[in-house]
């Protein structure tokens, strides 16, 4: 029988188990199809068509046409092509869920490293905790006690777990989520609700290859995958000044620190002068009181010296 001459049924194309039991739209397998009340059915497996053989009243329409599971959509782009913008707006405008991938990925390390991961975060954190440091040991030297703001804060031992451990891994070194973290993180928003029956936008993912291939072979389907396509110059006016603020930052706070060192320096320099000073004036203190000591003196005369006059 030619396909176009079939009777679909109420699934159409989509396996009505998968639909059932996960509200998920999973494309059937044309090898696994089933008849049921001069309809056909494709499921996405043989266990799934075995299910539905079992019970098809279970997975059929009767009274009142089967539900369709919300939208999903995947949104994917270079850096500054302005998918978090559109896809915020999107969402709001269709009243669902918008979900930043690597927001999501930050945020569950957040809570220990208290501060975000990645090679741009690390530099810029290197570089803020040397001048920190620098700062502290001269300000040691001057008695001087700094801002909180200049001070080297001391995050405690960061205790990991392996999952943890994992993402922060994926972020540092920008490699796939293997299949056992990404079900976890997945399957919250395919599988739980509110996300499972009010649908989402998924920001930045999937970000390579392997996760794609994963959503597949899970049966984690969006209904469609948007690829944010924008014009080299485009991104580069978009993100430059944003770029530029944030080195003037820098810069600030570059010349802050180094006019705070140069007035620690005039001060320790002040107090070592200063104390030499005060350590030769009791120097000179004791050396004149020790010639007092020791000078002779005659009985009877007051005062530490007298004179002798002699009869010619």
């Amino acid at each position: 029988i030619k396909e176009r001459k079939r009777q679909l049924g109420d699934t159409k194309h989509f396996c009505p188990v998968v639909l059932k039991e996960n509200f998920i739209l999973q494309p059937g397998n044309m090898e696994e199809a089933a008849k049921y009340r001069e309809k056909i059915y494709y499921f996405s497996s043989a266990e799934a068509k075995e299910k539905f053989l079992e019970h098809p009243e279970e997975y059929v329409a009767y009274k009142e046409p089967l539900k369709a599971p919300p939208l999903r959509l995947c949104l994917v782009g270079p850096h500054g092509s302005g998918k978090t913008m559109c896809g915020r707006q999107l969402a709001e405008k269709l009243n669902i869920f918008h979900i930043q991938f690597e927001e999501v990925l930050q945020e569950k390390l957040l809570l220990k490293t208290e501060k975000k991961v990645g090679p741009e975060f690390e530099e810029d954190s290197e570089d803020e905790e040397a001048a920190k440091q620098e700062l502290e040991e001269f300000a040691i030297q001057a008695n001087v006690k700094l801002e909180e703001e200049n001070t080297k804060k001391q995050l405690p031992e960061v205790q990991l777990t392996a999952e943890e451990e994992v993402i922060r891994s994926s972020l540092m070194e920008n490699e796939p989520l293997p299949p056992e973290i990404l079900e976890v993180i997945l399957s919250e928003w395919w599988l739980k609700e509110p996300i499972r029956s009010t649908g989402f936008i998924l920001d930045g993912f999937p970000r390579y290859p392997e996760e794609a291939q994963f959503l597949g072979e899970r049966g984690f389907f969006p209904d469609a995958a948007i690829f944010m396509q924008v014009e080299d110059q485009d991104i580069f006016v978009r993100l430059l000044p944003a770029q530029i603020e944030k080195w003037k930052l820098k810069q600030k706070k570059k010349l802050e620190r180094k006019k705070l060192i140069k007035d620690m320096k005039a001060k320790i320099r002040a107090d070592m002068i200063a104390k030499r000073r005060r350590e030769e004036k009791e120097r000179g203190k004791v050396q004149w009181h020790n010639r007092s000591s020791l000078q002779p003196r005659t009985p009877g005369l007051k005062g530490s010296s007298h004179l002798c006059f002699s009869k010619l």
